[in-house]
């Protein structure tokens, strides 16, 4: 049911949802002392910020193109199901032959 577009989708917001984590880790404890208050910390956080957008987006993105797979397969299936409704209702039972339906009234 996957294709390489998902792979490459999914493979991408993982990425950035692990540099994101990543960034997030090392500027709490390692990169701390080294910061400061200036520039680089809102250079630093600013792209650990960017890196959490965009797995958002992507994720967002995925669950979009999910749901319109979903949505046309459900119409698909709608539309086979009446179909052999359909094909089901027009035959008689024992035979397989197709039936003629009185639309004649009776009584009048």
């Amino acid at each position: 049911m996957s294709n390489p577009a998902d792979a490459r989708r999914r493979w991408f917001g993982t990425f950035f949802l692990i540099m994101a984590g990543g960034l997030l880790i090392w500027g709490q404890t390692i990169l701390k002392p080294h910061l400061g208050n200036g520039l680089g910390f809102l250079l630093y956080w600013l792209v650990c910020f960017s890196f959490t957008g965009l797995a958002i987006l992507t994720a967002l993105l995925d669950l979009r193109i999910i749901r319109c797979r979903t949505r046309d397969a459900q119409r698909d299936l709608f539309k086979r199901a009446t179909m052999e409704t359909d094909v089901e209702e027009n035959r008689s039972p024992e035979s397989g032959e197709p039936t003629r339906r009185d639309t004649t009234k009776s009584g009048s």
